[in-house]
């Protein structure tokens, strides 16, 4: 059976590479992207690869991803520190879920420091710049079940 994993991006990611290149990196999404795609080949996997910038999209995506994945990767960026709508929609998936961020969260400011949508995750990646989107795909296989 193929291992469906889904991997949600929330706001401003889409400006990965330009936007803070001092904490975030100056790697894009679209190379992340294209770095999930080709680890996902490699382990076989169904992947699912999307980013919004709006919080009911990612709360819809979640939910259907009840239905449509094996596990989810998740990073809620700004939404990290604020959002009960996610930890809810979170919470009612029934899946592994892993948190991720680009910088290590607990080494920033105080507002980037407490994330509360973690409360809802299974795991949480973070510090390893985009790297930490191939670990969290290995990690999903890990804890889906799916084990290599």
């Amino acid at each position: 059976m193929t291992l469906r994993i889904t991997i949600l991006n929330g706001p401003n990611l889409n400006l990965l590479g330009t936007r803070e290149p001092h904490i975030y990196g100056h790697t894009t999404l679209a190379e992340i992207e294209a770095m999930c795609v080709k680890r996902a080949g490699e382990l076989g996997l169904d992947l699912t690869f999307r980013q919004s910038n709006h919080e009911g999209v990612l709360v819809d995506w979640i939910q259907k991803a009840r239905e449509t994945a094996d596990a989810l990767i998740i990073n809620p960026a700004a939404y990290s520190f604020r959002s009960v709508a996610l930890i809810d929609a979170m919470k009612a998936l029934g899946k592994p879920i892993i948190e991720l961020h680009v910088s290590n969260i607990h080494a920033r400011d105080e507002l980037h420091r407490h994330s509360i949508t973690s409360t809802a995750a299974t795991a949480v990646i973070c510090g390893l710049g985009p790297y930490g989107y191939v670990a969290a795909l290995d990690a999903a296989v890990h804890l889906a079940g799916g084990g290599r």
